[in-house]
């Protein structure tokens, strides 16, 4: 069972950075296709990048899949998984994972992980901008009454959208492009949220360093009170030695 766990973890050690290159092909090959209109055998052969980084990733969820033990627990804990071979655009998460893993000097914890949700939420945010945008664009070029129809049209509304500002001068007309316009709606909410408790979190540890910093005195009465415990300790031992003897 062990060695079945090594094996697993040994997989996905070695899959590591070829997915990731996955990820990127996936979203050069389907940047390029939106926004160049690619059509004919160009389009054929993006199509065929797409669909062999599609076909990457589930075997990579099945090998995994089948190397764990016990499968269902397994299953249970990695629906992030299922939902990144279902839905491509959630490939990407894996490029921000790369990103939180770089640390810059020693940091604590709290300073640590608030970094990391910094790095993840900025990222998110970006990715969630320019893959709505492409996502929109695809779904809304070349039906009737869009107004949507360049990328520069797509990019402006995502942020206006995620911005919550919501300008109209801009609007998906297609069901597809009013679908991803509510994900991208319920995107900027939770980013918003990020960001606040992000920042929330900051402030609170900055008044506590300060409250500490407000009481030396203290933490120096109660060194002094364990200093005299110690000594009256020691004092009971040599007393108690003394009567023994």
């Amino acid at each position: 069972m062990a060695r079945e766990r090594m094996t697993s973890e040994r997989w996905a050690q070695l899959t590591h950075w070829p997915l990731i290159v996955a990820s990127l092909l996936w979203l050069t090959a389907y940047s390029w296709k939106v926004i160049g209109d690619v059509t004919g055998p160009g389009a054929i052969g993006l199509w065929v990048v797409i669909g062999a980084t599609y076909l990457t990733f589930v075997v990579d969820y099945l090998v995994r899949l089948m190397l764990a033990r016990p499968r269902a627990p397994w299953f249970r804990a990695h629906l992030l998984d299922l939902a990144i071979v279902a839905i491509p655009m959630l490939r990407m998460l894996r490029l921000l994972r790369v990103m939180t893993s770089f640390t810059f000097g020693q940091q604590t914890a709290g300073t640590l992980l608030r970094s990391r949700i910094a790095i993840y939420g900025a990222g998110a945010s970006m990715l969630v901008i320019y893959l709505c945008a492409l996502a929109v664009l695809e779904a809304e070029r070349g039906s009737r009454g869009a107004n949507i129809v360049s990328f520069g049209d797509a990019i402006w509304w995502a942020f206006v959208t995620v911005a919550t500002v919501g300008y109209g001068d801009y609007y998906p007309v297609t069901p597809l492009g009013r679908m991803w316009a509510v994900g991208l709606m319920a995107g900027g909410i939770a980013i918003v949220g990020t960001v606040t408790a992000t920042v929330s979190s900051w402030v609170i540890e900055k008044a506590a360093r300060g409250r500490d910093d407000d009481e030396p005195a203290t933490r120096a009465q109660v060194r002094g009170l364990l200093q005299q415990v110690g000594e009256l300790r020691k004092e009971l031992a040599d007393a108690r030695d003394g009567t023994k003897e």
